[in-house]
């Protein structure tokens, strides 16, 4: 992805995600000049720093050639990453966090700062942690400044986070294992054997009917729901090829209704394009609008994180 009418770069920005690197050439505003991206996550990668080094001047070394500041999120900044970067805890001020910055220089003498992750201490609950996302959320307040003031963020993947901001931070959030289960279940459980392996087909009403068992449940007896996928499937209730579907809205309806419980204002949905729509059409059918809907806000993030750096101009 080009965009040839950009002034000159201005800033490397990377996501270092677990199992992928992506990287893009900002110009001016933030516009996006050129976009890289390989499998060389941090969690692919091994041999320690050098790795690392390595990976990065392997993507993108021509670009950091050109003495351009280089800021990265996610887990690049873990504990098993190039150089850990300590979370920062809730309530975390968004202005703030590139107070935070850390620095780490490659073998060819350029300096990449990796922004830190967040902690949630809540005093009648246990901790939560998160790397990358916090950018994420950084980006989209630039695009919607009024969600910094009070509202709700839904991130659906395979660690699903639900954000609070409150008075421009993060008050809290809270992650549910619904894209992880799912593979497991789908996958490796007595559930699977009963679903077709190469199965692409849609059953919506088999989505919508999970949905609606988890709100009825109202957050109880998720083991039971789950079993009842592979009673329906043997008594016929729904075909094979629906099981599915129907496993799927009742996790995404059990994350929906607990989410929902506990989130404040309006609700903002941040990832990748098709799996938000689907978690917007479980949110139709619980009576739920998203106030809006964007993709992967990282690279927003890190633009506007360098700017509150002093890196390159508003």
């Amino acid at each position: 992805m080009v965009n040839a009418t950009a002034a000159a770069p201005r800033l490397i920005a990377l996501d270092w995600g677990s199992t992928r690197l992506r990287a893009w050439l900002l110009g001016d505003a933030g516009a996006i000049l050129a976009e890289r991206q390989n499998g060389d996550g941090a969690s692919v990668l091994g041999g320690g720093a050098h790795a690392f080094d390595q990976a990065l001047a392997a993507l993108a070394g021509d670009w950091l050639g050109q003495g351009l500041p280089a800021l990265a999120c996610g887990m690049v900044g873990s504990a098993h990453g190039w150089r850990e970067a300590p979370y920062v805890r809730c309530a975390a001020r968004l202005d703030r966090l590139h107070e935070q910055l850390v620095a780490v220089r490659t073998s060819a003498g350029a300096v990449v700062h990796i922004v830190p992750g967040l902690i949630a201490e809540p005093a009648q609950s246990t901790p939560d942690v998160m790397r990358g996302e916090e950018t994420q959320v950084v980006g989209l307040v630039r695009a919607r400044p009024a969600l910094a003031d009070g509202a709700g963020v839904l991130m659906p993947g395979t660690h699903s986070k639900w954000v609070q901001l409150r008075h421009g931070a993060v008050h809290g959030f809270r992650t549910r294992m619904t894209g992880e289960l799912y593979a497991l279940l789908r996958g490796y459980s007595v559930l699977a054997r009963l679903m077709p392996g190469d199965n692409t087909s849609s059953h919506p009403q088999a989505f919508e009917a999970g949905i609606v068992a988890a709100q009825r449940a109202n957050g109880a007896d998720l083991l039971g729901q789950l079993f009842a996928v592979r009673t329906l499937g043997l008594t016929r209730r729904w075909p094979a090829a629906a099981l599915a579907d129907h496993l799927s809205g009742l996790l995404i309806g059990h994350e929906l209704v607990a989410g929902l419980r506990e989130a404040e204002g309006a609700l903002a949905l941040v990832g990748e394009p098709a799996l938000c729509r689907r978690y917007v059409q479980a949110l139709e059918i619980l009576g739920v609008t998203p106030a809006c809907v964007h993709a992967n806000t990282a690279c927003a993030g890190l633009w506007q994180l360098a700017v509150q750096a002093g890196w390159v101009p508003r």
